[in-house]
């Protein structure tokens, strides 16, 4: 990477919500990187091995500013502007030693879905091996890691503090597993000079979060590069790998993310394959996979994931 920047998690650098207000703590053109070192969601200064015992949190904390999830950030890049697109090449993400994981014993939906809001959460507590990619619970419980963000986005052009929670048009807590080294995230700009956050590290994660956390962990290392784009045009996020093409949609209803996230594939399709609308749903039906990304933030996320290679004209 060329023109590197670093953010560490100093208090000047750290905000748990979203604000088209912040004051940025960082200036960048476009082409430029940055390397955030992150906390976990939590704000966590160290591992998480009981749920009886308060650890040690970052201090101090500024409420309503701090209520969410430990965002690094803001960054202005000084070619942003509204109806332009923030162009997030993903180059590398490294994760800490340790993470932690939790489900059950408090009322969220799921919970209470499943008959398990009653009674102590469940924790598990993860050493994270970042050289060899996997995790180990205090139970002996092993995975491989597949680490990325969950929350990379920016404010929207509204008055007021907005919460990290849902995941929105501009991005925030989309918690896409996709979302790896290698990935380009693509997100419409809502306000001047993109004011660009990023937190909510993940060890990995099932599609659908389906326990309300992932293996949360702190993150050693994001790199990512930023390019502002003016030649795409985009209502929501979308993304792509070396073999997909990604496309999102979030709703409280999770048919209505469904066909969003399809909207947005049928535009991918369109532009990129020169298909007409129903042709590209005719085809879209037996080559795009519809998944559900998360269902535990209020606003539900929905990505849909075509092949590069699947439609050859």
């Amino acid at each position: 990477m060329k023109n590197v920047h670093t953010i560490f998690p100093a208090r000047k650098n750290l905000h748990g919500s979203f604000s088209r207000d912040y004051e940025s703590i960082l200036e960048i053109h476009s082409g430029e990187s940055v390397r955030f070192q992150t906390l976990d969601a939590g704000w966590g200064l160290e591992p998480l091995v009981s749920l009886a015992e308060k650890r040690k949190k970052f201090e101090p904390r500024e409420m309503p500013r701090d209520q969410g999830h430990a965002l690094c950030g803001p960054v202005y890049i000084h070619e942003a502007l509204p109806g332009k697109t923030l162009e997030i090449e993903i180059i590398d993400i490294v994760p800490g030693k340790w993470g932690w994981s939790t489900a059950g014993g408090y009322p969220h939906s799921v919970n209470k879905g499943l008959g398990l809001a009653e009674g102590e959460e469940f924790l598990l507590s993860w050493e994270l091996d970042p050289t060899h990619m996997t995790g180990k619970s205090q139970f002996g419980h092993e995975v491989p890691l597949k680490p990325f963000m969950g929350i990379m986005g920016m404010p929207p052009n509204e008055d007021g503090i907005h919460s990290t929670t849902p995941p929105r048009f501009c991005g925030g807590n989309i918690d896409c597993k996709e979302l790896v080294s290698g990935t380009t995230l693509y997100l419409p700009i809502s306000v001047e000079g993109a004011l660009f956050s990023v937190g909510d590290g993940h060890g990995i994660q099932g599609d659908g979060e389906v326990g309300v956390s992932a293996l949360e962990c702190p993150m050693e290392r994001v790199d990512l590069t930023f390019i502002v784009r003016d030649d795409l045009k985009l209502k929501m996020p979308r993304a792509e790998t070396q073999t997909e093409w990604i496309s999102f949609g979030f709703h409280e209803d999770l048919d209505e993310a469904m066909i969003i996230a399809l909207d947005g594939m049928l535009d991918i399709m369109q532009s990129e394959y020169g298909l007409k609308r129903k042709e590209a749903l005719t085809l879209a039906s037996l080559g795009v996979d519809m998944r559900i990304t998360q269902v535990v933030n209020g606003v539900k996320g929905v990505h849909a994931m075509l092949n590069k290679k699947f439609i050859k004209r």
